[in-house]
């Protein structure tokens, strides 16, 4: 740090020389101070707007596009997470949800949905009780699941785009834990009862974050890439006639 000061120090010291020394030797060729004083001070004046240039909009500019390209950047590892797990894992949480159907055609979204549309089920979302029954579910399939894809999930947290998107960041963690959690029983079918209660938590967080997260990942899709959002559709998880194939009508 102090080197990068002595550094522009230095730079600055050799700027104001070399300056001086330009006026130096336009002086001593034409004599004429008052010319030079004249552009001198029109100079100074300059500086006052080229700073407002600047510093208010040139960098308003930069700041917006370097800002759409971090969102950019971040949609693109959120769609990566939907497609290698949050897809599946929102289907198979989904499907022992024993309230599903109170929000399910809800969630039936189609290429019509206007902004508004999407606040008003965002808004639905945030008032609904999440819960998942975990007394039929296969804990050793779940288990199985995200501990293939341990290291994916450890990619995207080491990923600096992430910590651009706070909610997706804790999705992240949230289902890095439930991972844990898991992995780390030596007999996940064997649980005693306060045990069962606490992994049923750990799924929970990670159900209701990943529903909400889900909604604003298809909201991204329909809004900047129409062709993802065409397959999100017909792959929706909660749509149960939902087909990736086309089909004429």
């Amino acid at each position: 740090m102090k080197r990068d000061i002595n550094w522009q120090l230095f730079l600055a010291i050799i700027l104001v020389v070399a300056s001086v020394t330009v006026y130096y030797i336009h002086y001593q060729i034409f004599r004429d101070p008052h010319h030079i004083f004249i552009f001198l001070v029109g100079d100074i004046a300059f500086v006052f707007t080229e700073v407002l240039l600047v510093s208010l909009i040139i960098h308003r500019v930069l700041a917006e596009r370097e800002k759409r390209t971090r969102l950019e950047k971040v949609n693109m590892v959120i769609g990566a997470f939907f497609s290698e797990v949050g897809t599946r894992l929102l289907a198979y949480m989904s499907d022992y949800d024993p309230n599903l159907d109170n929000i399910r055609r809800e969630l039936i979204i189609s290429g019509n949905w206007s902004e508004e549309e999407f606040n008003r089920v965002k808004k639905r979302l945030e008032d609904y009780q999440y819960k998942v029954s975990i007394e039929n579910m296969e804990l050793s399939q779940l288990t199985d699941f995200l501990v293939e894809k341990r290291d994916f999930l450890l990619r995207l947290l080491e990923n600096p785009n992430v910590l651009e998107h706070e909610a997706f960041t804790e999705l992240l963690r949230s289902v890095f834990h439930l991972t844990e959690e898991l992995a780390a029983r030596e007999d996940i079918k064997q649980l005693p009862d306060t045990d069962r209660k606490h992994i049923t938590t750990d799924i929970e967080r990670v159900y209701s974050i990943l529903v909400r997260q889900w909604l604003f990942y298809m909201k991204q899709l329909k809004d900047s890439y129409p062709y993802l959002f065409s397959f999100a559709m017909r792959t929706n998880p909660f749509d149960q006639t939902a087909s990736p194939v086309l089909n004429s009508k």
